[in-house]
């Protein structure tokens, strides 16, 4: 009975109610997912890389999950990165669906012998299903047998939405610092399946200081070093603020998160990653302890990330490799 109310209401979010409006899928592992948080990191590890993503939210009622994949990399006749990002969001067990399919570039800029910019561009192919069978609303309920009555809401003309969007981001960075802002849906499209109802622009603030621990000695990826960082979104009515610290010695890496919104704490975030001496690839899993008045009773949520980085075919001349926490 509650899972068959959860996607009720889940249908009412996101399918034709007039008052509400759309949100994006997030992950605790932002950075775990450049290409997702910030269309301007496309190419900011220099070399051809991987990453796989995966949340399943409320693991308890099985209902949220989210899968993402892309590869990026630096390419020199372009003075920038391409990329491809691919996600696909399910709701209610799939009953509402959302896949994306993204073509990035970002133009990376020397500025000065220590600063980087990069200015991304970001073109999404955007389709979302919602599956009419598999819903019941409370109009079915009949006190003694359950969901057997007829429902008086009428399915929507049309079950699948297709529709263009575009999105932007500014990254600057130096060796021992970054700062970005992104810039989604730019185009504002109408995703609703009865009424227009257009997606709202989300707007992405993100910062971090590397410090490096013990001796001064060679800047390199396998040193020790301590990576504090912000994440602040807006979009609509709601907003999102991340607060986390990184960790890395050797080949673990770990960390803690703490996120909330302006009127109610959501989690403290759990991370832990592992990554081989030659860097080439890494694995993150992070936990969402559930703080707000959800409660963690519905089990928190879990991510998984997996990373491969592939050797550089050409030599880095233009800029150094921004030096982001793996999550």
């Amino acid at each position: 009975m509650n899972k068959k109310l959860l996607i009720f209401i889940m249908a009412g979010l996101f399918g034709y109610s007039a008052l509400l409006t759309g949100q994006d899928a997030h992950f605790s592992q932002y950075y775990a997912n450049p290409l997702y948080l910030n269309p301007a990191l496309a190419g900011a590890s220099q070399c051809p890389r991987v990453n796989i993503n995966y949340r399943n939210q409320y693991p308890v009622l099985g209902v949220y999950q989210t899968y993402s994949a892309s590869y990026d990399q630096y390419v020199s006749g372009l003075n920038g990165g391409l990329g491809g990002l691919v996600m696909r969001d399910e709701a209610g067990d799939g009953a509402l669906s959302t896949t994306e399919a993204s073509l990035v570039y970002s133009y990376h800029l020397k500025m000065s012998r220590k600063f980087t910019l990069l200015a991304g561009f970001q073109g999404t192919f955007r389709q979302m299903n919602i599956d009419w069978n598999s819903l019941t609303f409370p109009d079915q309920i009949d006190p003694f047998y359950g969901f057997v009555r007829e429902s008086a809401d009428v399915a929507p003309d049309n079950n699948t939405i297709s529709v263009f969007d575009v999105s932007a981001g500014l990254v600057g960075y130096t060796e021992r610092f970054y700062i970005g802002f992104a810039a989604h849906h730019l185009t504002q499209p109408d995703v609703s399946f009865f009424t227009q109802d257009r997606l709202p622009m989300k707007f992405t603030a993100h910062a971090g200081l590397t410090i490096p621990l013990g001796r001064k000695r060679l800047y390199t990826d396998l040193q020790n070093y301590l990576i504090p960082n912000i994440v602040y979104q807006v979009q609509g009515p709601y907003d999102q603020l991340t607060i986390s610290t990184a960790f890395t010695r050797s080949s673990i890496s770990g960390g803690l998160g703490f996120r909330t919104s302006t009127t109610n704490p959501d989690a403290i975030v759990a991370l832990l990653g592992y990554s081989p001496k030659d860097g080439a690839w890494s694995v993150g899993y992070s936990y969402d302890i559930t703080i707000s008045t959800v409660a963690n009773n519905l089990g928190g949520s879990h991510e998984i990330s997996l990373s491969y980085q592939f050797p550089c075919r050409v030599k880095r001349k233009r800029s150094e490799a921004i030096n982001c926490p793996k999550f």
